[in-house]
C-alpha cells in the first residue's frame, strides 16, 4: 500500500545528508568505507518504508538482497562493462570494488534495523485492551 511516512521521510533525508557528508569530508579506513555502507542499507529502508507501507522483514530483506546485488555487481565489475567506469556518479552509486567485509557492514546495517524497529514498536501505544 502507498502511504506517505514523514517520519522515515525525514529520517531518509538525515542519513542521505550524513553519508553525502562522509563521502565529501571524511577520507578514513572506518567511517567512509564501513560506517558509509552499514548506514546505507538503513537509508533505502527508510527511504522505502516513505512511501510504501510494506512489513518491516520484507523491506529490510529486500534492501539487504538489493545491497548484495550491489556488491555482486562491483564483483562482476558491471561499471566497466557498461561503460561507465570514468562516470564519477556511476562509481558513487554503484561502487567499483568488491569486498567481503561491506556484505557484513549491510548484514549489520539491516539487524540494526530489526532492533530499532523492535524498540520503535515497543513504544507504540497499545491498541489492546487489557
Amino acid at each position: 500500500m502507498i502511504v506517505f511516512n514523514k517520519g522515515y521521510f525525514l529520517t531518509a533525508l538525515i542519513l542521505f545528508l550524513i553519508e553525502v557528508f562522509i563521502a565529501s569530508f571524511v577520507h578514513d579506513k572506518i567511517v567512509r568505507p564501513y560506517i558509509g555502507d552499514l548506514l546505507v542499507v538503513i537509508l533505502i529502508y527508510c527511504f522505502c518504508k516513505s512511501f510504501f507501507n510494506a512489513p518491516v522483514i520484507i523491506t529490510a530483506l529486500s534492501v539487504l538482497l538489493f545491497a548484495y546485488a550491489v556488491e555482486l555487481l562491483q564483483y562482476l565489475n558491471f561499471i566497466h562493462y557498461i561503460g561507465l567506469q570514468q562516470s564519477k556518479l556511476a562509481n558513487i552509486i554503484l561502487g567499483n570494488s568488491f569486498e567481503w567485509i561491506d556484505m557484513i557492514a549491510y548484514t549489520i546495517g539491516t539487524l540494526l534495523i530489526f532492533y530499532f524497529e523492535v524498540l520503535r514498536q515497543n513504544k507504540l501505544p497499545s491498541t489492546h485492551l487489557p
